[in-house]
Formats: structure tokens, sequence, C-alpha cells
């Protein structure tokens, strides 16, 4: 046996840790647009105003009927004091006051609604709409994303699944000719399986400067080494339903069906069919038959070929 340091490769796609889309919660027509194309703005930045004419004429509306409401339950207040009037006439004032405040502050959330803002400290995209458009709930107005935080989602053939796990420290490589390589540390994992696939999601935050939407290639190892039997790959000979290498077994061969598992470039992991101390032959398989006498020309440690 020998310790193989196994390294898995996956795809894997760059996310911002924050991304929106903004659009608006009603519709109407823009009147004042504030939007620095690819720039960084702050939490609560006004980007856009909808026209609220309308909404502002009925709030003013509403106050003055307030105003008056207002004095008309003074009024009645003093008079129920002096049994000028009887408690139901009092409380019908009142609850026209109550009810007025209630109209207004439903009428100014609906004002809020026609102003656009950021949802939280990041960097915009490109402008979708110009001053003067009419937009509704489903335009898009400008797209915002958090470039300071990145994170990268990459998939796993689930018999792999013991080679991630929630803290560990993985590699995450670029594309291109400037291609540079950052570390990443996995921070949840999909707790389903992907039927359709079979593959396993996971997701690590990422430590560095990428682009958000960036393809890259994600490396990571075992949770803990084992040792592995490792044979060189051109010594397996492929059947229709099995596997198997020659062994040398008191100087006659024998065809034994293994089983394979990890693969370097030169060398694939032997998982079970071999024991160690067997003799297997390396050169020369083409020439053998089932219970041949061999006769050994040279011998080797597994270790001077695989590496």
């Amino acid at each position: 046996t020998q310790l193989v340091e196994k390294l898995v490769e996956a795809n894997g796609s760059v996310l911002a840790n924050d991304f929106v889309e903004i659009r608006p919660e009603v519709s109407g027509r823009i009147v004042f647009m504030q939007i620095p194309e690819g720039k960084l703005v702050k939490a609560g930045t006004v980007l856009a105003r909808i026209n609220d004419a309308d909404l502002q004429a009925q709030l003013e509306k509403t106050k003055v009927q307030l105003e008056l409401a207002a004095i008309n339950e003074q009024r009645n207040k003093q008079l129920l004091q002096v049994k000028g009037i009887n408690q139901s006439d009092y409380d019908i004032s009142l609850q026209q006051v109550k009810s007025l405040k209630a109209d207004i502050a439903y009428t100014q959330s609906l004002i809020d609604k026609t102003i656009i803002k950021a949802p939280f400290t990041g960097q915009l995209g490109l402008r979708q709409v110009s001053v003067g458009a009419f937009i509704n709930t489903a335009t898009t107005i400008v797209s915002i994303q958090k470039v300071d935080q990145l994170k990268v989602d990459f998939t796993l053939p689930e018999a792999y699944q013991d080679y991630v796990k929630v803290g560990k420290k993985i590699k995450v490589v670029g594309l291109g000719e400037n291609a540079v390589s950052l570390n990443a540390i996995v921070m949840a994992i999909e707790p389903q399986i992907i039927a359709t696939t079979r593959n396993i999601k996971v997701r690590a935050s990422l430590q560095g400067k990428m682009l958000p939407g960036a393809y890259t290639k994600v490396y990571l190892g075992e949770n803990k080494q084992q040792p592995s039997i490792m044979v060189p790959t051109n010594i397996i000979i492929p059947d229709s339903k099995v596997k198997q290498v020659v062994v040398v077994k008191n100087g006659q061969a024998k065809f034994v069906p293994v089983q394979t598992g990890y693969r370097t470039a030169t060398a694939v992991e032997i998982t079970s069919g071999l024991n160690v101390g067997d003799s297997v032959i390396v050169a020369g398989m083409l020439f053998v038959r089932e219970g041949s006498q061999i006769k050994v020309g040279k011998t080797l440690q597994i270790q001077e070929i695989t590496q």
C-alpha cells in the first residue's frame, strides 16, 4: 500500500454573495432616475422615483379630513364630560379619527413603494430603462450585487460525498491566461442528492476576487487519507463483465477479477481483488494464459512504476 493524495476535479460557478434584479413594487411612469452604472452605492440610496402625484393629492385630502375629524372629536369629548352627548356619539367621532389616520398610513405606504432604493450596499449593473418610461412590477430597472463577498457553487457525483464537509478548505482555479488560484471554504452542502444527475450540490465561500458568473475548476481531496494499492493502468485487462489482472502464484498465472477506484495519470487504485504481497505481471500479459507456467525475467517494486 501507499499513500496517494486523491484529488477530485469539479466544475464550479462564481456567484455574488447577494444579487438582486431591482424591480418596482407598483406600476407607473418614472419621473426621476439616478443610477451610476457599474458604481458602488450604499444601502438606501434612492435610484428612481415613480410618479406619485395622485397619491400625494390623496394624502393631502385625508390630512384635511383628519384635521376636521380631530376638532370634532375634541368638541364631542368636552360635550361628553358635561353629559351633552351620549357615549356612542363620541365613539363614532373617535372612530373616524382613527380610520383617517389608518388611511394616511396606507397612502404613505403606497407613496413609499414609488421610491426605489438600493436594498444593500453593492455594485450596480447596467441600466435597463430611462426617465419617462412606463414600467410595471415585471420590469427590471437595474441589477445590484455584492462583489466584495463571493461564493462558488459546484456539484460532485454522490460517490465522492465523503470528500466534502462543512469547514473544509478547497482550491478554486479560474480559466484563461491570467487564471488565478484561490482558496475557498465549504459553507453548506445540499442535504438532498439531485435525483436526475445523482450529484451533490456544494457551496463554498471564496477568499479572493473573481467576476461573478466566472467558470472555475474546483479541486478537493479526501477528508482522511487512507493507504491504497496502486498499479499501472496498462496492466488492467478489460472484459465485457469484469476487469482483470494477472497474478503469479506458485509459478503459475492466475487471472484475478478486480475493482478499480481513483486514477492518476499513470496508475489506478485497486479497491478489491489484490492483497499486499501479491505479484502481478506488468509486461507480457498478452502472451499469458490461465494456468500458464511463468518464468519471471525481472522483478520490480510497484512503487518504482506508479510513482
